[in-house]
């Protein structure tokens, strides 16, 4: 029987309510008990002082590439930068080659992870086929194949018609439907969004409002078909706005914002950077600072990476030609830690939460909490760590990101999975 003990941390469990000291035992992959003065004899101990425990933090956003796009990510480098950033668990958009539109798709992901994934990883299979906008997706079969949602990410469903079948459809399995909001007509040509600093940069830009139309129609969609509605990676002022008034209205709609949304602006965009080119694009201190507010307020229901990968010789273009996105799951934590917790926005508690039970609730995870039986994953963090991100030392396969150099505050320092140590911060 294996064992584990993490002795003098400060547990931070959202699911149960308790903060403070304790220690954690996980025997054989589970968690045996939470509290303080465990008995350690006949186990591994990790000795926590100083540190903070939590249940596993999870992704619910992240682009493995694998199958098809392996030159760009693999399961296996994902799943070891998911593990650097303090992941657990990590759930994997169907953009790969072939789309992840059916269940032999999502059987092979499944078992790739198994073998190769040093973290936990739930795939979310395509609405339509294809992803083209048009025809649903095997979505039945997926489902009992073990997708937990639903998303056409990065190729919005355009058809009103279509995603209302589409969420007629989820809701009789029971899975969250996750869009990309956006109105490829209004957003046609756009690189960045559309102010004064587009205009400054001489770059196309993308209007606020490609993201707000979306967000109406499948709240109003949401409304007639009783689905549960994700909005994927959330950016404007007015998309948080209607969802906090369709939560009030008692909607199943949730949302989640990535760290790079709540971190930089339009403003901080370097010239013709490419690392800054990401959809949805930066948007103005406005929307920042509404979807901070989202954060703070309890609208916007999780964090998410949107870990994008795309290599070098693809990102280091012009700034009209190259991808769109950037990679973050190794930041995500002490960019969260640093903008959210340490300007006191936020309590530890409700960061831990956006990380956790959060996205655990919207896909019906049974992760997300140190309740007794439950896995063994876990993750530690420094609030206080120093530390200096290099892109060059990342555990990704692809290099873009516009957090290279940043000193920041805060981070992992161990990440466990089933029990087991899968990544521990050198020091």
């Amino acid at each position: 029987m294996s064992s584990l003990v993490i002795k003098n941390g400060h547990v931070v469990d959202p699911a149960s309510g308790r903060e403070g000291p304790s220690d954690v035992r996980i025997e054989d992959g589970r968690i045996r008990a939470v509290g303080k003065n465990l008995d350690a004899s006949g186990a591994e101990v990790f000795d926590a002082t100083g540190l903070v425990v939590t249940p596993g933090l999870i992704d619910m956003h992240v682009h493995l590439r694998e199958p098809g796009i392996e030159h760009s990510e693999t399961i296996e480098t994902g799943a070891r930068a998911a593990a650097a950033g303090g992941f657990t668990s990590i759930c994997c958009m169907p953009n790969t080659l072939p789309v992840n539109d059916n269940a032999t798709v999502t059987s092979y992901i499944i078992e790739r992870a198994r073998q190769h994934a040093v973290v936990n990883v739930f795939p979310i299979g395509a609405i339509t086929r294809n992803s083209a906008g048009e025809e649903l997706a095997a979505i039945g079969s997926m489902r009992n194949a073990g997708i937990v949602a639903i998303s056409d990410d990065g190729r919005p469903v355009m058809n009103a018609r279509v995603m209302r079948r589409a969420m007629q459809l989820a809701r009789s399995f029971d899975l969250p439907v996750i869009d990309h909001c956006e109105d490829l007509n209004l957003s046609a040509g756009g690189d960045m969004h559309e102010g004064a600093q587009s205009t400054r940069l001489g770059l196309r830009g993308i209007p606020a409002s490609s993201e707000d139309v979306m967000v109406a129609r499948d709240i109003l969609l949401a409304d007639s078909t009783g689905a549960r509605f994700h909005v994927a990676h959330i950016s404007s002022r007015h998309s948080v706005n209607m969802v906090r008034f369709a939560k009030k209205q008692g909607l199943p709609v949730t949302c989640e914002a990535t760290p790079h949304h709540f971190a930089l602006s339009d403003a901080d965009i370097t010239a013709y950077d490419s690392s800054y080119k990401m959809k949805p694009p930066l948007r103005s201190e406005c929307d920042v600072a509404a979807v901070i507010d989202g954060i703070v307020t309890g609208t916007v229901d999780a964090i998410a990476t949107d870990h994008a990968p795309h290599p070098g010789s693809e990102k280091m273009q012009e700034f009209e030609k190259c991808p769109f996105g950037i990679i973050g799951l190794e930041t995500a934590l002490a960019l969260s830690l640093e903008k959210l917790y340490h300007t006191q926005k936020i309590s530890l508690m409700r960061l831990v939460e956006l990380f956790t039970t959060g996205p655990a609730r919207i896909l019906g995870l049974n992760r997300g909490t140190l309740a007794t039986g439950g896995p063994g994953d876990v993750t530690i963090f420094d609030p206080e760590l120093e530390w200096t991100y290099d892109v060059n030392r990342s555990y990704s396969k692809s290099r873009n990101s516009p957090f290279d150099g940043w000193q920041l505050r805060g981070g992992p320092v161990a990440t466990i999975v089933a029990g087991v140590v899968v990544w521990r911060r050198e020091t």
